[in-house]
Order: C-alpha cells, then structure tokens, then sequence
C-alpha cells in the first residue's frame, strides 16, 4: 500500500482548528475532500511532514506550533497609510480585507483593523499568524503524482 511521500497525490479531508479554543477555522469533512500533489505549495511544509507515512485510511490529529503554521506575528507587517491611498467609494471598516500589489506585482491582502480621519490601519500578517492550530487529516487516497 503506497505512503504518502515527495511525489505523491492524495485525496484527503482535513479541519483546522484553532487550538486554545477549539473554533473551526476550515473543514472537507462535511463537503468534497481535497486533493493535492505533497511538494506543490498546497500545504505548509510542516503539514505536509503530518502526512508522510500515512496510508489511505488513517487518520491523525497534530497540533501545530504558530512557527510550522502561518508563522508568528509579526508587528513590521501592521502599517498605517494614509485615508487619501484608498479609493473614496470603499467604505472602510474593521475587519475588511483590502488588497494590494508590492513592488512585483503580487497580490498583498491586508485586514483593515483601525481608522481614523487621517490614516488606516492594515495588517498584512497572515490571518492565522502567531495562532497555534490543531490539524485533523484523514486520508483517503493515495497513489503516484504524474510527472512529466
């Protein structure tokens, strides 16, 4: 029975959770399972590394530290801009997301968590930053990814 391992394909639920009080952050338990190839960026590494071993079948439940999460957070990634950067026919709320693009063009969402007249507040940390997680997966297939 094939492991899942660099260069496999597997079909799986998973939940997350936030550790210290249980709430579900994301779930394939009650919806359609998910597949990945492990080494495709899918996943963290460190959830990757709960996978290896398991067999289609087993299940397993990992806490997992903020560092092999979404990293800790980090206070250089809350910037304060200015009112006058954000288009006037957005109204701004704590808790909005907001999207912008860095210097390459990439994609950088942000959740507003402060306004006042003159600036916003928006954190760039990843939502689940410096949260510890409890990762339950079950996999359910595994066979080899196609390589080409």
């Amino acid at each position: 029975m094939l492991e899942v391992g660099p260069n496999t394909k597997v079909e799986l639920h998973f939940a997350l959770k936030l550790s210290e009080t249980g709430e579900l952050v994301d779930s394939t338990f009650e919806k359609a399972p998910a597949s990945l190839v492990i080494g495709d960026g899918s996943l963290p590494v460190a959830f990757e590394k709960v996978l290896f071993g398991m067999h289609a079948g087993e299940r397993r439940v990992q806490t997992m530290h903020p560092e092999d999460g979404f990293g800790q957070h980090n206070p250089a990634n809350v910037q304060a801009l200015s009112r006058r950067d954000f288009d006037p026919s957005v109204e701004l709320s704590e808790g909005l997301v907001v999207s912008f693009q860095d210097k390459a063009k990439t994609e950088l969402p942000g959740v507003v968590t402060e306004i006042n007249d003159d600036q916003v507040t928006v954190d760039f940390n990843h939502p689940l930053a410096g949260r510890a997680l409890e990762f339950e997966v079950e996999v359910l297939h595994v066979e080899p990814a196609e390589t080409h």
